[in-house]
């Protein structure tokens, strides 16, 4: 174990609420059980269930950090029993429960990664928990594949733009939905192949013009709510849905026999309750297959702001704002 102090600022709630809420506090430095290491945190990423969290819609998983926080980027400063010593002094990012608005946070040994060739500590802590979702719920849930095209929601957000991003890396178009005529053209610019202002156009229509009546053969879902029959119409036959959200409602009314007809699928998940080692399992699939990409310099996170952790709150009031392209962190 190198030079840990005994205490360290982090970002708790203070109770339910608006971004105010989040406010810096004094905290004794977690430490490290068997199968974790504890990382001196550079960067921490910023994310929507963060945000339902502070609101007091998502707590955490028994056993997890009360803080906010899902993924961190940092060094590794601290094994628990039974680790590996030459993970001391490394560079990584990783997928936590909770913690990560922190000067330091533990994670498991196997949820972590490391920092690719070329990145910063910001871009390291933007990459765990979208790519994670999306590398999950698109190519293992959704099974796509090259040649597949796919409807993402939420094009500019950051599992957006990381759909985006993957998608090009393995040769799958991509269709998204945004909200402004400028949030389309960002979309564009980063990759997508249609890029639709829900505002003002159909968004199945438009899918259907764009794939000449066939569909789409995923939607990755984050809106719910009445978008889910409507996701469903804009499936090619043998299509898959995948639910990761649902910000307009938890229940939708479907046509059945849509699904036996046409052999659609639908499913779904959340990550951050899942297990220790399914989440190691997923870590060791994306380090093998995307890792060796990222390091050559083949993608990058879009990355929105940056904002010192203290600032937590007006991250947070950014987020729920709805201006923000691609991935906001704070930095330590």
């Amino acid at each position: 174990m190198t030079s840990v102090p005994t205490s360290m600022t982090a970002i708790a709630i203070s109770e339910p609420g608006g971004p105010e809420t989040l406010q810096p506090v004094d905290r004794p430095v977690p430490q490290p059980g068997p199968g974790e290491v504890l990382i001196r945190v550079g960067a921490a990423g910023v994310n929507r269930p963060d945000v339902l969290q502070r609101m007091g819609f998502y707590p955490p998983p028994p056993g997890a950090s009360d803080l906010p926080g899902l993924e961190v980027a940092g060094t590794i400063v601290a094994i628990g029993a039974g680790g590996d010593p030459e993970h001391l002094g490394q560079a990584a990012c990783a997928l936590v429960a909770g913690g990560g608005y922190a000067e330091y946070c533990t994670a498991p040994a196997g949820s972590c990664l490391p920092v690719p060739r070329g990145f910063s500590m910001a871009e390291a802590a933007a990459l765990p928990e979208t790519v994670f979702t999306v590398w999950h719920n698109l190519f293992e849930r959704a099974w796509v594949q090259e040649g597949d095209t796919v409807l993402v929601h939420g094009g500019t957000s950051g599992i957006g733009t990381t759909a985006i991003g993957l998608c090009g890396l393995f040769d799958i178009k991509v269709i998204v939905t945004c909200g402004s005529a400028a949030k389309c053209d960002a979309a564009r610019a980063l990759g997508a192949d249609l890029a639709i202002d829900y505002s003002t156009e159909d968004y199945v229509e438009a899918v259907k013009a764009f794939t000449g009546g066939r569909g789409v053969d995923a939607v990755l879902d984050m809106v719910g709510g009445d978008y889910v029959p409507r996701n469903l119409a804009c499936l090619a036959e043998d299509g898959r849905h995948v639910t990761i959200a649902f910000q307009r409602g938890a229940k939708a009314e479907i046509d059945i026999s849509q699904l036996m007809r046409r052999r659609l699928t639908m499913t779904g998940s959340t990550l951050r309750a899942r297990s220790a080692d399914f989440k190691a399992a997923l870590a060791d699939e994306i380090h093998r297959t995307l890792w060796p990409r990222l390091s050559e310099g083949a993608w990058k996170p879009t990355m929105d702001r940056s904002f010192p952790l203290a600032e937590a709150g007006a991250a947070h009031a950014r987020m729920q704002a709805g201006e923000h392209v691609g991935k906001i962190v704070l930095t330590v």
